[in-house]
């Protein structure tokens, strides 16, 4: 029974390989995985920031609106889509006589130590006004 348990000589040298590649290998994987993962989130929280950007524009550029109606609209998409994913949002709104531009950003949740990323999302438009056929403002 004894002759059962022998290990062939070819086999030898080859104790522990699967051990050692274990160690290597799993953590590269796993790296890999939560990287794909941050990124991940990173590309959502820019579409969060984008979407928070395009509706505070929305209330900015309306004909009797302005930078603070831009503002409390762009903060309170920010609250409803939650603050999960995008932290420390910031909205910027800046309107003149002709224009509007909006500008949210905020850092993305980290799942890696160490990496920080960021995410934006700008909004433009003309702001609207009544004007007469010949372009003169009403």
């Amino acid at each position: 029974m004894n002759h059962l348990l022998r290990v062939p000589r070819g086999f030898r040298g080859d104790r522990g390989t699967v051990t050692t590649q274990l160690v290597v290998v799993v953590p590269a994987l796993l790296m890999l995985a939560l990287l794909i993962v941050q990124f991940a989130l990173a590309w959502h929280a820019r579409h969060i920031a984008q979407y928070a950007a395009e509706h505070a524009l929305a209330a900015a550029r309306v004909q009797h609106g302005s930078a603070a109606d831009g503002h409390a609209r762009g903060v309170r998409s920010l609250t409803q889509l939650g603050s999960r994913v995008l932290t420390a949002p910031s909205v910027t709104v800046r309107r003149t006589a002709t224009q509007a531009v909006v500008r949210v950003q905020g850092r993305v949740m980290p799942v890696l130590p160490g990496l920080h990323l960021t995410a934006s999302g700008t909004a433009s438009g003309a702001v609207e006004r009544i004007t007469t056929p010949a372009g003169e403002h009403a």
